[in-house]
């Protein structure tokens, strides 16, 4: 029963963000790419607009993101979210390829399964990881990205190894993760919404999946080789990736941008869906 609430909830979300446009009120229902070593479930707005691609957090899969892609769907994009292989519904396929991949090279075959040109990338937290990483290995594919939320994950830096360990707090990895990733503000004024979110963190990763790497390790020179216009966002509230430490990585970016979403937390695009699809399409539109 609690299921079927949560995916009418996600199914109105999205049909009155694309209703309040005036647009075609139809959900994609989602589908599987075969593609070497995954059934990688994506999902797809339709269109003949600019693709902008969603790539979630440790924490979610592409049905996190119902507010953005009704809005951005809504602005024009074609909108496409795909859940990470060993989360969601994306099964690994030992048969047809190597495992456990990355999510570039993910991300790459389903580009190429789906024949687009150029694209835009929205990565959140653990998603953001990627974007940088897919950015710097095919810089033609990449129009502009969103990088949100995000460590960056440059655990071979020392600097931010460092300053990981000065904000860490003792004893978090026991705490439910809700209380790291969304903030106290949040909590607060949305239970419901609370409650949808810790719903999709406990069924996002697939028991025993495995991690996937990075294609290459994230260096501060590997940062400073992106060309793609990079806007960086940061949750003022955020105990995991606060505005500070993002501030370091993002000044090895030429030329990005930087944003702060007061009081919002680790989860900022859940947390404040309207602030953080303002910005992005801001950025967009100029790119």
């Amino acid at each position: 029963m609690r299921s079927t609430i949560i995916q009418l909830f996600r199914a109105t979300v999205l049909v009155l963000g694309l209703a309040g446009a005036g647009l075609a009120v139809a959900a994609d229902p989602g589908h599987y790419a075969e593609l070497p070593g995954v059934k990688l479930w994506y999902t797809d707005s339709g269109g003949g607009g600019t693709p902008l691609i969603l790539m979630h957090a440790n924490t979610g899969t592409s049905e996190t993101w119902p507010e953005q892609i009704g809005a951005f769907a809504a602005a024009g994009y074609r909108v496409i979210a795909f859940d990470r292989r060993g989360w969601g519904k994306s099964m690994a396929e030992p048969a047809s390829g190597e495992q456990p991949g990355s999510v570039s090279g993910d991300l790459d075959a389903l580009i190429g399964h789906l024949k687009l040109d150029k694209v835009f990338l929205v990565g959140v937290a653990g998603g953001g990881f990627s974007a940088l990483d897919y950015a710097a290995w095919r810089p033609g594919r990449v129009r502009a990205m969103v990088v949100a939320a995000s460590s960056a994950r440059l655990d071979a830096e020392p600097e931010m190894k460092a300053l990981t360990a000065r904000i860490d707090m003792p004893g978090r990895r026991k705490l439910p993760v809700v209380y790291m990733e969304v903030s106290p503000a949040y909590r607060s004024a949305d239970p419901a919404g609370t409650e949808l979110w810790m719903h999709h963190e406990e069924h996002a990763r697939q028991k025993g999946a495995a991690d996937q790497p990075l294609r290459t390790a994230n260096t501060y020179a590997k940062l400073e080789s992106i060309t793609a216009p990079t806007l960086v966002v940061a949750g003022g509230a955020d105990l995991i990736a606060p505005p500070g430490l993002m501030r370091v990585w993002a000044s090895h970016v030429k030329g990005s941008e930087f944003k702060v979403i007061g009081d919002a937390g680790h989860a900022v695009s859940w947390e404040q869906p309207h602030a953080f699809n303002a910005a992005v399409l801001d950025f967009l539109r100029r790119h």
